[in-house]
């Protein structure tokens, strides 16, 4: 294998950083791995993950924080990266409201130590997580890449527009070109603990009840895992040019005259959460105990992807429909956590 094959992938312990290392190395590639393995949700997990990882002769893990410059500084020049996907954050849009401090480390000035180790180092191309929660106040249905994102409702929404513009001043200042992704609710199996659909399972197995929020009135573009990384994986040897057509006087927020892009990677079919609820327990073969609360703080009441762009430039869209993925999420749970219905 040669360098010219080589992906660092932050965050690789993670749900999609894991689903993607594999994805990466089944299409040739050699994938440096980098995690801090932190306790945000169970660690276990993410050893789990990284067990399978580290099984494959591809994958090298070193265990790092972005937000620790010279850790960061070393391994970008002693592997050399030619591609970089930055999925390392602190995630959650609740927890932004308990744990701010959380973010601007990780999601800002961790961003801000991968941008410069690729300026420094000649990276290709730098691919990195943005949200569908930077559409914060947007009601305008389905949410573009072309729309303003302004507005947003959440400090953790906040951190990753503010990744937009930095990786839109490196590309501008250092013609190092960035693509910035728009994950909607991603799920499936080896998902995170704090989200729905697996919070959801849990409770309903141990005949616990779930809150559900907005009455069951939130509409989720859930995009399964294997879709998502996909997107990624097409995308990661997809490097952005300028824009020809760009004109400062009516900026288009999805290009630049700078290699830079933005997309968004989502299902293009939003759900409602009482019929995601509904699709859980046909899986599961038991009925949930429903405590229907307001709306949260931070939480928008509908996200839905225009993926046009998406499709234009590497010719796929997600399209799992949730009751395949969620079966498969399901599948995975009972025999990961050996539990027989």
């Amino acid at each position: 294998m040669t360098s010219q094959h080589k992906v660092l992938v932050t965050g690789a312990a993670g749900f999609i950083g894991f689903h993607l290392s594999q994805k990466l190395i089944k299409r040739g590639f050699e994938v440096i791995g980098i995690d801090n393995v932190n306790d945000y949700y169970d660690v276990n997990l993410k050893r789990s993950r990284l067990a399978i990882l580290k099984s494959l002769p591809a994958f090298t893990f070193i265990q790092a924080d972005l937000a620790d410059q010279k850790s960061i500084n070393k391994i970008f020049s002693e592997q050399k990266p030619d591609y970089v996907v930055n999925l390392a954050a602190q995630a959650g849009v609740r927890y932004s409201l308990v744990n701010p401090h959380a973010y601007l480390e990780s999601n800002l000035h961790g961003f801000l130590n991968i941008l410069e180790a690729c300026r420094h180092n000649q990276v290709k191309h730098l691919v990195y997580a943005s949200s569908s929660s930077v559409y914060g106040a947007n009601t305008k249905m389905p949410f573009s890449v072309h729309h303003n994102v302004d507005h947003p409702i959440s400090l953790y929404a906040a951190s990753k527009k503010s990744n937009e513009l930095m990786a839109h001043t490196y590309s501008v200042l250092f013609n190092l070109p960035t693509t910035g992704l728009r994950f909607f609710t991603v799920y499936g199996p080896y998902g995170r603990p704090d989200m729905a659909l697996f919070i959801f399972t849990k409770a309903i197995i141990e005949g616990k009840p779930i809150d559900v929020y907005n009455q069951g009135k939130m509409r989720r573009d859930f995009t399964y895992v294997d879709d998502i990384v996909e997107s990624i994986s097409r995308l990661t040897t997809h490097i952005p040019t300028p824009n020809p057509e760009w004109n400062g006087m009516q900026p288009d927020p999805a290009t630049s005259f700078a290699p830079y892009r933005i997309y968004n990677i989502g299902n293009n079919r939003p759900t409602e959460l009482m019929y995601f609820i509904e699709v859980i327990e046909q899986k599961l073969g038991k009925k949930a105990i429903k405590n229907l609360m307001p709306i949260q703080d931070g939480d928008v009441p509908a996200t839905f992807a225009d993926v046009d762009d998406l499709m234009r430039a590497v010719d796929f869209k997600p399209s799992t429909p949730i009751e395949v993925g969620i079966g498969n999420f399901i599948d995975w749970y009972k025999e990961y956590y050996q539990i027989s219905l």
